[in-house]
């Protein structure tokens, strides 16, 4: 779900230019359910080898990484460890959320409604085991670096980004600037059109920027109170905020008195979560690890080869062109970089 800032938190549209020469720590669950959701055939199936396998999720992480890398972008993917205990009541509702679109979509299927079928196919998606491991041998023998997170991947991402690791996170969540990301990208992708979940529409969408100290000052808050301003809204560990108040009034009510303790004081009916502690501490003190190295490696053609059109029925032609364009990106920006420091 992701905390709901959008309407609040300062952003700056840049280009794909603008990112060049940057390195990233991408969500990489994230990344890959948006892969699941959208790269489909035309009944609303995700993308399947010859053997049903579903092959949407190594299509989008292969093409995505390598357009960007001809960009000059570099990206690292960083993968979920073992969820906070507080977010299972989320993790139960995205579940029945899905268990409740594979009802419709097969219903929709079996009536000939393949419109409807296409819509309610977006939200089935489910990341198996296999497919990550997939996902992580795609990453290796591209020589894109991963880094497997102790729990949630987003916050290691924002701690990447806030030690200067990496430039920023990518996420559509605005999670990682409560995670203390000093700069959070969002719309980090090649196109400029973006499918709106659930309809048959598409959008234009630009990748954009949110500066964690432009932001604070802004909204006149500090980080922590910025948290505070989260967890009223409703965040992943309490997803259901609190009731009659949206972002606006959470902005307000986090101005005027201070926190949500403050808050509760001036209001007897206000009553804070008994977690609340618990949820302020997930977001300010992660789990994390700096135990990780961000190398990137010359790519394995040949295995790729191997593996995605040998095993999983990729076209060779495609694949090869891929990796081609993204080593010649990074060659012109490793010339780039070396022609800045001669004359720098």
């Amino acid at each position: 779900m992701g905390v709901d800032l959008a309407d609040l938190i300062p952003r700056v549209k840049v280009s794909l230019d603008d990112l060049s020469g940057k390195t990233f720590a991408v969500d990489a669950y994230n990344a890959l359910y948006q892969f699941l959701a959208i790269i489909r055939g035309p009944t609303g199936t995700p993308l399947m080898d010859r053997k049903g396998r579903v092959t949407s999720h190594l299509s989008g992480l292969l093409y995505r990484t390598t357009n960007l890398a001809e960009r000059g972008i570099k990206l690292v993917y960083v993968f979920d460890g073992r969820p906070p205990a507080l977010k299972e009541v989320e993790i139960k509702r995205r579940r029945a959320v899905k268990e409740e679109a594979i009802v419709k979509y097969e219903a929709a299927v079996t009536s000939g409604r393949v419109e409807e079928a296409k819509r309610y196919a977006q939200a089935t998606s489910s990341l198996k085991d296999m497919m990550v491991e997939d996902s992580i041998r795609v990453l290796d023998l591209l020589g894109v670096p991963h880094v497997q997170a102790p729990s949630e991947g987003e916050a290691q991402a924002a701690i990447m980004a806030a030690r200067g690791d990496v430039w920023a996170a990518v996420s559509q969540d605005f999670d990682s600037i409560l995670f203390g990301a000093n700069r959070l990208v969002r719309n980090l992708a090649i196109s400029g059109r973006r499918k709106l979940p659930m309809q048959q529409a598409y959008v234009q969408v630009d990748p954009e920027t949110v500066d964690l100290q432009t932001a604070l000052r802004e909204l006149q808050l500090s980080r922590e109170q910025l948290v505070d301003l989260g967890i009223l809204i409703g965040t992943d560990f309490n997803p259901d905020g609190f009731k009659g108040i949206g972002p606006k009034t959470a902005l307000k009510l986090i101005r005027e008195r201070g926190s949500i303790d403050s808050i509760a004081q001036a209001s007897p009916d206000f009553r804070p979560p008994p977690e609340l502690r618990r949820i302020r501490e997930i977001f300010l003190n992660p789990d994390v690890t700096t135990n990780y190295s961000l190398r990137w490696k010359e790519p394995d053609i040949e295995g790729l080869v191997k593996f995605l059109c040998g095993d999983r029925d990729f076209s060779e032609e495609r694949v090869r062109n891929a990796v081609t364009k993204a080593k010649a990106g990074f060659a012109v920006e490793s010339e780039k970089k070396t022609l800045e420091s001669f004359f720098g």
